[in-house]
């Protein structure tokens, strides 16, 4: 029986680059900042000051002392969710469009969400 190759396809996560966002679980539960990175093929998101991992660097150029570095690691997207600082409280995203185009909204408040902060 030969194996099949399937095509991944990327998953949709429901943040973007620029949110504000709450960890919701794990080690840093109830931390809040902005999504420096999107990782779609693995489902992951990076966010600044969470998930802070360290790591050991060899002397380089740039760095010619070396030593140890402190960094965010990428976190599975499940577990942020997206932080609507209008109502000070975490949301789901919903929808709304007009005929200047379609823009998110915060689902407790009705405030519209910024694309870029």
């Amino acid at each position: 029986m030969a194996a099949t190759k399937h095509k991944v396809q990327p998953n949709k996560i429901h943040v973007k680059k620029g949110d504000y966002v709450m960890v919701i679980s794990g080690k840093d539960a109830g931390k809040k900042g902005k999504v420096i990175d999107v990782i779609r093929k693995k489902g992951r998101v990076v966010v600044e000051k969470a998930n802070m991992v360290k790591r050991h660097t060899k002397p380089s150029q740039s760095m010619p002392q070396g030593g140890i570095v402190s960094k965010e690691a990428p976190m599975a997207s499940s577990n942020v969710m997206l932080y609507c600082q209008e109502c000070k409280s975490v949301t789901r995203v919903s929808f709304k469009v007009t005929e200047e185009g379609k823009y998110r909204v915060c689902k407790h408040c009705g405030e519209t969400l910024p694309d870029k902060h």
